[in-house]
């Protein structure tokens, strides 16, 4: 099991950068992916970011070369750069973690975190 909580968003104007963390309550070494998902009002939640255990990254085609997910193990935590950062940005982001335990794979969510991008 793992608490995550989110810190980092806030009001932006388009062309801005912000930098989200994502804690976890316990080490992420053995955590099989780490994730950023979004939701805006009116539509479905959305991957835009993950990272595995071993370091392998995939973005959603709408943030690449703009967002960047990163991980601090010594800190249990995951980051979310992201640059130029445009109205259709606008969400709440929600970190996600995937923990393998016997059998079963379980997923853990953190409450978000709101960022707002005025144009």
């Amino acid at each position: 099991q793992v608490q995550l909580v989110e810190s980092g968003g806030g009001l932006v104007q388009a062309g801005g950068s912000l930098r989200l963390s994502c804690a976890a309550s316990r080490s992420i070494f053995s955590i099989k992916a780490m994730g950023w998902y979004r939701q805006a009002p009116g539509k479905q939640r959305e991957l835009v970011a993950a990272i595995t255990g071993g370091g392998g990254t995939n973005y959603a085609d709408s943030v690449k070369g703009r967002f960047t997910i990163f991980r601090d193990d010594a800190k249990n935590t995951v980051y979310l750069r992201m640059n130029s950062l445009k109205p259709e940005d606008t969400a709440v982001y929600l970190c996600n973690a995937v923990i393998v335990s016997g059998a079963g794979e379980y997923e853990y969510w953190g409450q978000g975190t709101q960022v707002t991008v005025s144009s």
